[in-house]
């Protein structure tokens, strides 16, 4: 069931009323007030825990949040020099970067349009425009409803205008990733007007810069996401073709990754954006052609003690195995090796655990020769130990039955071994623990050769579809 939302007027009201009638200090004031809203099971999230306070002492009627006093104040140097607007575009951006209940309590006042005035005022002075576009950023984390036709004009307007300057281009890109992050609309309207020829032309062209590399590479990556929920049907797919076939993305990102071959937070992004290009099957072979599996192979070899980009890594490679013949390639590259390794120096971690389960599982799909170097490599035995390891996490059970299926689908001989390392009570397990599992885990136990009750969901007996 939904939480209850309560004003931040009426909270304020409580923690005044606690200070006021009952006489308590500020700090007992406001945990007071914060237990008492979560006692009725009301949602703070929204709310600035904090008790408001008066702009100046000559003032002490008028109290209120200092995000608010920093957004009256930024209004105030709107008529100002350009010096004294972006202080407080800097002091306002400050008091946003606290939390996201400062941003959500600044959008309710129309810090908005007065951010996006301070982005036209500021023109084309560098300062003053870094620092409008760091408040818009800032502003529209996690509200990218804000977003409007104007400042999607202005922010591409900003990129075509700024090209050679990587700072600005850096933060004007950062804007448009929070307007975008689920939001479809925004989505499809900034790539119509142009935003995914200036993403990948900002790589290419400051390949060597690695925050503008690693800010506009994310940034496409969201526009290939599917996450608003008001929306039945994105553009994900479509805008994952069109920076492969219209903007040579695939080079350009593999290109940038030979450009940073030490920088692991970079090459970490670059795989993230990768993985989410290789939607079709002969994109999966440009990215080897254009030499991104051997960049993928020397990175993994070379950073398997870094999780993230482990995580990141092996999650390429399964995007990309979805090819047939890349499949067979990446195998070839000594890739499963270096997967059972991963998955055994990061047991501990969940989501390199799927991860390489998963890239496994999929090498495995109607090869029977890769099943044979995973075998061998120790793969069915590290996919055990993951469901032994991460019994509570659904995603890590229902891809080690997948790869344990995929195993001995087309290759029996391997049923025996797979089932004495204690397949059938780890399977029989996540069965029994997760709804989610009943599926992929009957499958596993029975292309296994064991027991299993197959359900029938419809025999088409009972009733008619006419009346």
């Amino acid at each position: 069931m939904a939480k209850r939302r309560i004003t931040q007027d009426t909270f304020d009201a409580v923690v005044r009323e606690n200070i006021e009638e009952f006489d308590m200090d500020d700090g007992e004031a406001l945990r007071e007030a914060i237990e008492q809203f979560e006692s009725q099971g009301v949602d703070l999230s929204n709310i600035v825990k904090a008790v408001p306070k008066a702009s100046s002492e000559e003032t002490t009627d008028e109290q209120t949040h200092k995000v608010l006093q920093a957004l009256e104040s930024l209004r105030g140097e709107l008529g100002s020099s350009l010096a004294s607007l972006g202080e407080g575009l800097k002091l306002f951006t400050e008091q946003c970067s606290l939390g996201f209940a400062q941003r959500y309590l600044a959008a309710q006042k129309d810090a908005y349009p007065t951010i996006l005035s301070c982005c036209q005022r500021a023109g084309v002075n560098k300062e003053a425009l870094s620092a409008a576009l760091a408040a818009m950023s800032m502003l529209t984390d996690g509200q990218p409803d804000l977003l409007d036709a104007e400042g999607r004009g202005f922010l591409i307007g900003t990129l075509r205008t700024h090209l050679e300057d990587p700072d600005l281009t850096c933060q004007a890109v950062r804007a448009v990733r929070h307007g975008c992050l689920k939001h479809e609309q925004n989505r499809q309207d900034l790539v119509k007007a142009g935003a995914l020829a200036l993403l990948t032309g900002a790589v290419a062209r400051h390949a060597l810069r690695p925050d503008v590399v690693k800010e506009a590479c994310a940034t496409l990556r969201v526009m290939t996401f599917d996450d608003d929920v008001r929306v039945p049907f994105g553009h994900a797919h479509e805008h994952a073709k069109m920076i492969v076939l219209e903007h040579n993305g695939l080079k350009i990102i593999i290109d940038a990754a030979k450009a940073h071959p030490g920088n692991l937070s970079v090459l970490s992004e670059l795989c993230a954006t990768l993985s989410r290009l290789a939607v079709r099957n002969e994109f999966c072979q440009d990215i080897v052609d254009l030499g991104g599996l051997k960049f993928m192979m020397t990175l993994l070899a070379d950073s398997l003690d870094c999780q993230d980009l482990v995580k990141q890594v092996l999650s390429a490679l399964r995007a990309i195995a979805g090819n047939d013949d890349v499949k067979d390639a990446i195998v070839s590259a000594g890739g499963t090796e270096l997967i059972v390794m991963a998955i055994n120096r990061h047991m501990g971690n969940a989501q390199v655990c799927e991860q390489g389960c998963a890239a496994l599982c999929v090498l495995a799909l109607r090869k029977p020769n890769n099943c044979k170097v995973i075998m061998e490599s120790g793969g069915a035995m590290s996919a055990l130990q993951a469901m032994k390891a991460h019994q509570a996490e659904v995603s890590v059970q229902k891809q080690s039955c997948m790869l344990l299926r995929n195993l001995v689908a087309r290759t029996r001989d391997f049923s025996q071994p797979i089932l004495d390392m204690g397949a059938e009570a780890l399977i029989g397990q996540a069965l029994a623990t997760h709804r989610d599992c009943g599926d992929v885990a009957r499958a596993a136990l029975r292309d296994l050769g064991c027991q299993v009750e197959l359900r029938e969901l419809w025999t088409g007996k009972k009733g008619s579809l006419t009346h």
